[in-house]
């Protein structure tokens, strides 16, 4: 009989590659990771993960048990959904990690939607940005992800994880005040080709975002100025430091003192934001209605 617990473990291994990145996941030491795979390997009488100098990959038979192990587990958490709502699970902790403009333009306002409607639901709010946020979920250290698209990202149809679509929106060119281009309604970004560029560091959802989009318009921007703060990346181009691309809900209520803040012309780089759960787990009594406050926040 194949234990659901070293399921988890085998799926946390493949995620993080390494026994000792997913015992960190997991709150366990290395040993016990290593003792788990062992024992499920006994029970499953095939050699499942491969160790190397380069981390631990999935033997051929790994892979097979890990597309069943994603669907046991999301039955698992139907399982759980369902005993919940059974109980009436009425009243307990949710757990969501969100980026910060995030938690400002859906998460804040869904907690208020629910201390009026769901008063028995409590939501634990973390700030981690969507690179971050997924793994968390998998991992369940979180319960529910507000999470932005980006390059290697779990795709919406991913079997570990339920996608709920919350909202998009596009980034605006910020330039200094004295910025050849301050004056112009629509600012074409291969117009900024030979400026340099202000950004969030390489693994921020939004770095992709604006690389992708200077990729598109035809050259590789020159990041010269790193920061995940966007109030210090404007304060950088306030600076005559550089342009940038930056979120439109992140600049509200900014001080855009030294910036003007313009469209992009043509098709505007967009970031879409949606929120993540454990696939089986989006009918669970206490997650439902979260996700239910995060898409009318969204759709307001």
């Amino acid at each position: 009989m194949i234990e659901a617990r070293r399921l988890h473990i085998l799926r946390a291994v493949a995620d993080h590659r390494t026994v000792t990145a997913a015992a960190a996941a997991l709150y366990l030491t290395p040993s016990a990771v290593s003792q788990q795979l062992a024992a499920l390997e006994q029970e499953t009488g095939h050699r499942l993960v491969e160790r190397s100098a380069k981390g631990v990959r999935l033997t051929p038979a790994g892979e097979i048990l890990l597309s069943h192990t994603n669907a046991v587990l999301a039955q698992l958490e139907r399982a759980e959904a369902e005993l919940a709502a059974y109980s009436s699970g009425a009243a307990g902790t949710v757990t969501v990690a969100s980026f910060a403009t995030g938690i400002a333009q859906v998460v804040a306002p869904a907690v208020a939607r629910l201390a009026g409607a769901a008063p028995g639901i409590r939501l634990r709010v973390q700030d981690a940005e969507g690179d971050a946020s997924l793994p968390m979920v998998l991992d369940r250290q979180v319960d529910v992800a507000v999470a932005v698209e980006y390059r290697g990202a779990p795709p919406a149809d991913d079997p570990r994880l339920s996608h709920v679509p919350l909202y998009a929106e596009p980034f605006d060119a910020v330039v200094p005040v004295t910025h050849r281009l301050a004056d112009t309604a629509e600012i074409p970004l291969a117009d900024l080709a030979k400026d340099p560029w202000i950004g969030p560091y390489p693994g921020n959802p939004c770095h992709d975002v604006v690389v992708l989009a200077c990729e598109n318009a035809g050259f590789q921007p020159r990041l010269e100025h790193s920061s995940d703060d966007f109030r210090a990346v404007v304060a950088l181009a306030s600076a005559d430091a550089g342009v940038a691309l930056v979120p439109r809900s992140a600049l509200r209520g900014m001080d855009l003192t030294g910036v003007v803040v313009r469209p992009v012309d043509g098709v505007a780089p967009t970031r879409r934001v949606f929120a993540a759960v454990r696939r089986g787990a989006e009918e669970h009594p206490l997650i439902r209605p979260v996700l239910e406050a995060l898409g009318e926040a969204a759709g307001e």
